[in-house]
């Protein structure tokens, strides 16, 4: 009996992570790219795309219940600390309240600056289908490429690399 309560657990939450991406994939539906865009850190530090021209920027969506999400914070700030021509940018979108956030960023340290996100901030990047996604901008500003799920180190290091 016990045994079948644990997989009922773990299947409800499966289910709702497996959920809540959907809803987040018909809530930020496809949008045109901006040109330009400004986001506010959690710390009221503001980052526009035509002030980090030089760098490569990555505009990295997650949310706080997702396991992937999770995972990938640890090699963005990997990748974060050892390249200085590079600029993340962690957004968290999908929240309840804003301790969820913080709670994650307190186990899961971040070097790279965090924006309290919305559906609204989403939509100005394009269609975001799933958690984590990532959009690569050159150096130039312009956007290279979207990523969905997981990007390792050793993913964007060949990224950067070409």
């Amino acid at each position: 009996m016990i045994d079948i309560v644990t997989i009922t657990r773990e299947s409800l939450t499966t289910f709702r992570s497996a959920l809540l991406t959907l809803l987040c994939s018909l809530c930020l539906s496809q949008v045109a790219h901006a040109a330009d865009w400004n986001l506010k850190d959690k710390d009221g530090i503001e980052y526009k795309l035509s002030g980090l021209k030089g760098k490569w920027v990555l505009v990295n969506f997650w949310a706080p219940w997702c396991s992937e999400c999770l995972d990938e914070i640890p090699d963005l700030d990997a990748i974060q600390k050892k390249h200085k021509d590079l600029q993340i940018i962690g957004v968290a979108v999908m929240y309840r309240k804003t301790h969820e956030v913080m709670d994650v960023l307190r186990s899961h340290p971040a070097s790279f600056p965090v924006v309290m996100g919305n559906e609204d901030i989403a939509s100005n990047f394009g269609e975001i289908r799933g958690m984590p996604t990532s959009f690569l901008y050159s150096p130039a500003g312009e956007l290279k490429d979207v990523y969905e799920g997981h990007l390792t180190q050793e993913k964007m290091e060949q990224i950067i690399r070409h």
